[in-house]
């Protein structure tokens, strides 16, 4: 037998209740057993999908140069996103008819541009003008088909039209409004008269080449009847566009007299 004080470093240990004891064994390490390997096999795209999915590819692509290579689509573009024509301003009161309301406006002014509709939708949302409120409108004219869609944007939220602009203070000034700008003055309801202001119409023209010009004429004056019809203006309007190729400037009376201007503000702040 060992002696009680000697310390056992060998393969035994002490029990606490006497008898000496071999250490429990570690379990023995089982290997994992083989995975079956599994042989994943991919389907091969049949030839003719992708040929398919090319072609596609092909017209989208072939079709987007042929729109965008026109000189049209490029100014378009241009006047969308990088320099639009005209400009514009946000006017929080003006003051049109003797004090008895002070409203909101849109001053716009420029000329009308391939993408100038589109550019006025976004502006006039981002005024948030509400109806009756006014579009100050000031333009030597430019594109009819987009002054058309002006007009119908201006009626559409029932604001009112003024043909002018405004100083720091936010008093309004004379200006003027010719050519296509007369369609997008006509959308308004009411239609302020500013003293001093001018309007001015004249014979509209399609320059595209290879068209007949004398349908085109047709075809364009018939637009702008039933345009000036519906926004509540004497067909006696197209007859004075009719008469000239050079811009014909209306008197007041004569405008009134039409219902392009419906109504006039005789002792407007206008400045002489």
């Amino acid at each position: 037998m060992l002696p009680d004080n000697e310390d056992c470093q060998g393969p035994f240990q002490s029990s606490p209740t006497g008898p000496w004891v071999a250490p429990p064994r570690p379990p023995a390490r089982s290997s994992p057993a083989p995975q079956p390997t599994v042989v994943v096999r991919r389907r091969r795209r049949p030839v003719w999908s992708v040929v398919i999915f090319t072609l596609l590819v092909l017209g989208v692509g072939i079709r987007a140069y042929r729109d965008l290579s026109r000189p049209e689509a490029w100014v378009y573009w241009k006047e969308s996103y990088f320099s639009p024509t005209m400009t514009s301003s946000v006017v929080a009161k003006i003051d049109l008819d003797s004090g008895t309301r002070a409203r909101a406006a849109l001053a716009i002014h420029g000329t009308i541009g391939t993408a100038s509709a589109s550019w006025l939708r976004e502006r006039l949302d981002e005024a948030h003008l509400t109806a009756g409120d006014v579009v100050l409108v000031s333009s030597p004219g430019g594109n009819l088909e987009q002054a058309l869609i002006m007009g119908e944007i201006i009626r559409a939220r029932s604001l009112a039209t003024a043909v002018g602009t405004t100083d720091a203070s936010g008093k309004v000034t004379r200006s003027y409004c010719a050519s296509a700008c007369v369609l997008v003055y006509a959308g308004g309801s009411p239609r302020y008269g500013v003293e001093g202001s001018a309007l001015g119409v004249h014979r509209f023209v399609n320059r595209a080449p290879g068209r007949d010009p004398v349908a085109d004429a047709q075809r364009t004056t018939g637009a702008i009847l039933n345009y000036m019809t519906k926004m509540g203006v004497s067909s006696s309007v197209i007859e004075a566009m009719s008469a000239t190729r050079d811009i014909r400037w209306l008197e007041p009376a004569e405008a009134l007299n039409m219902h392009l201007i419906t109504d006039p503000i005789r002792d407007a702040q206008a400045a002489r």
